[in-house]
């Protein structure tokens, strides 16, 4: 089998840490049972580029067990965990292409490894298979039934392509389900983020001005839990009903200017680049430190952070001290790649839970009905996302009430009235 990880001798540890997030995430064993008993991608090529950890792990052994042939690569050359990426090649026999801290050349090479079998489904947190079938490998494009998306950058990207009519075959965004964003982005980002920051600084966030760019469900909650640990938090924003939210939330909103000179934190959650400029930096307190939890590093102008130093050095592992020409130090987390992954073991498994089984029901529903699917972004289908929550209730011991038929009458009705 083809792969190529950073040490196949990882997979005993690997597996074991698969095992523990697999104890949290009973809708994906739910899921994987039916899909055990019913095969429904059976053959099906699948190519998922995603972050290699241990949830990742259980989505493509769910997706193996319903019958589909699977190749794995990275979405993020720091967000592979080595023993996992090994334990899926020793143990599961799927083909992994990732080894965290690889080069942006590898990186590329990685993707390339992953869509040779010819893909019918794309899985993608980023849209960089998507787009890299659509640029250099349009041969393949043949082949492909469908695809899914997982992250806000990525959908704007397809969207982007949908609008001018270049996209190629239709893709699910998993990104926009309720049961994502709702809890991935808003629980498993908020509480993720704090956590890579705290592992890489060893900081105190109590009392400490954190600066978060972006209120986006991501934003949303970075802020709710800085301020949860004691912090003073500022939003930016350039969405004035964003801002206006955050505002009522019981944050200060500024522009990044004069945020800048007063923050101790500054999280980038917004899915564009040069959020943070050389300006920016200029203007901060010595000992700041800024990190970004989108899902491309662009959201920081590093390049003019790298202009307005006179030195620079790795002080922690994962935290890069720049001492300014003005003689402040700035010091920058995990390459400002997702600092959630980059300093950190990213979303819990019980948030990831929901996110991933998003997954493996849409890959079910493209095999079952892309032929009457246009070239175009879609929502997870209404009927995915409550199943989920259904059954993420269930798994947690709880239970809701039902409407009665006098209810489901009621609001079916126009003539009923007051």
């Amino acid at each position: 089998m083809d792969y190529d990880v950073k040490d196949i001798k990882l997979a005993p540890q690997g597996k074991l840490k698969i095992e523990w997030a697999e104890a949290s995430m009973p809708v994906l064993r739910l899921i994987k049972k039916r899909f055990k008993r019913e095969r429904p991608l059976a053959g099906t090529r699948v190519t998922a580029c995603l972050h290699v950890t241990t949830e990742t792990a259980n989505l493509m052994k769910t997706l193996q067990a319903g019958g589909a042939e699977i190749r794995l690569c990275a979405s993020n050359p720091l967000s592979t965990q080595d023993d996992v990426a090994a334990s899926l090649v020793e143990d599961d026999g799927i083909a992994v292409f990732a080894i965290k801290g690889e080069d942006n050349k590898t990186y590329y090479r990685h993707i390339q490894s992953a869509i040779e079998h010819q893909p019918q489904i794309t899985m993608d947190d980023g849209a960089d298979v998507v787009s890299t079938l659509h640029s250099k490998r349009k041969d393949l494009l043949k082949h492909v039934i469908g695809g899914t998306e997982e992250t806000t950058t990525g959908v704007i990207r397809l969207r982007s392509m949908a609008e001018r009519w270049v996209l190629k075959f239709p893709v699910i965004s998993v990104n926009d389900a309720d049961t994502k964003h709702l809890f991935d982005n808003r629980y498993g980002t908020g509480q993720s983020t704090l956590d890579g920051i705290i592992r890489a600084t060893n900081r105190l966030v109590c009392g400490s001005t954190v600066v978060v760019a972006g209120y986006g469900w991501c934003g949303r909650g970075v802020a709710m839990r800085a301020k949860g640990m004691g912090a003073d938090v500022i939003v930016t924003e350039v969405d004035p009903v964003k801002a206006i939210e955050a505002v009522m939330d019981g944050y200060r909103v500024m522009p990044m200017e004069e945020a800048a000179p007063v923050g101790d934190f500054f999280v980038t959650v917004t899915g564009n680049l040069k959020i943070v400029r050389g300006e920016h930096f200029a203007k901060m307190k010595d000992g700041a430190i800024v990190c970004n939890s989108g899902h491309f590093n662009v959201e920081l102008d590093i390049p003019g952070l790298e202009k307005l130093s006179r030195k620079r050095r790795i002080v922690r592992p994962g935290v890069e001290e720049f001492t300014l020409r003005n003689g402040r130090r700035v010091s920058l987390l995990g390459e400002g790649r997702l600092v959630n992954l980059a300093t950190a073991e990213g979303h819990p498994s019980s948030v990831m839970d929901m996110s991933f089984a998003n997954q493996a029901l849409s890959a079910e529903y493209l095999q079952k009905h892309h032929k009457k699917l246009e070239r175009k972004v879609y929502p997870v289908p209404h009927e995915i996302d409550k199943a989920i929550a259904r059954l993420k209730l269930a798994g947690m011991g709880m239970r809701i009430d039902k409407l009665t038929k006098e209810q489901k009458k009621y609001l079916a009705s126009w003539e009923m009235g007051t």
